[in-house]
């Protein structure tokens, strides 16, 4: 008999019968083994000696899904060995913080003024926006408030897509004029 299939006859006594005596065999041989793996793989001492364990763990509980027909003992073992150490670098990676990202610092607290002057300000474009004809407003509604390109509003209203230009260029006419009237009449 092959130490292949000495190695998958092993790990099926420990399926079948949670052999202690096959399973101390195959850690005997394994681990170690599988420890070197881990290290020649990047991992140091200590998280290389974890993993091999977890894996022979693995092959505690889990002993029963190993199909000799799919793959070696070894390949198995190996395989579980790799994929929990790319799972264990995964979470490493995803718990390092970079104290550098803006997201961990505190915003500044808003400037009154300059929130007063875009609050001022919204609602002088709001006091606007009724003076002009519905047409010009609600092209402008969509344009600006829905955020519909000029070829999107002619699609949707039915329109040529000069005509919406034009009465977008119209508003914004007319708005300049009424915000600039104003704010002449805040500044006396």
């Amino acid at each position: 008999m092959s130490l292949l299939q000495y190695h998958s006859e092993l790990i099926t006594k420990v399926a079948a019968v949670r052999d202690k005596a096959a399973f101390a065999e195959l850690f005997d041989f394994f681990a170690p083994r599988l420890k070197g793996y881990l290290m020649q793989q990047g991992a140091d001492a200590h998280t290389a000696e974890e993993i091999a364990q977890d894996v022979m763990v693995t092959l505690w509980r889990k002993a029963d899904l190993f199909d000799p027909a799919k793959a070696s003992a070894s390949t198995w073992l190996y395989r579980i060995a790799r994929n929990r150490r790319i799972d264990k670098l995964r979470r490493q990676k995803s718990a390092e913080l970079d104290p550098e990202d803006p997201s961990l610092h505190p915003s500044e607290e808003p400037d009154v003024a300059v929130e007063m002057d875009a609050r001022v300000r919204e609602e002088r474009v709001r006091e606007a926006m009724t003076s002009l004809p519905s047409e010009q407003a609600d092209v402008v509604r969509l344009a600006f408030f829905k955020g519909l390109s000029h070829s999107e509003i002619a699609g949707e209203i039915g329109l040529p897509l000069g005509t919406v230009k034009s009465r977008i260029r119209l508003a914004f006419a007319r708005l300049r004029q009424v915000l600039e009237a104003d704010s002449a009449i805040d500044v006396d």
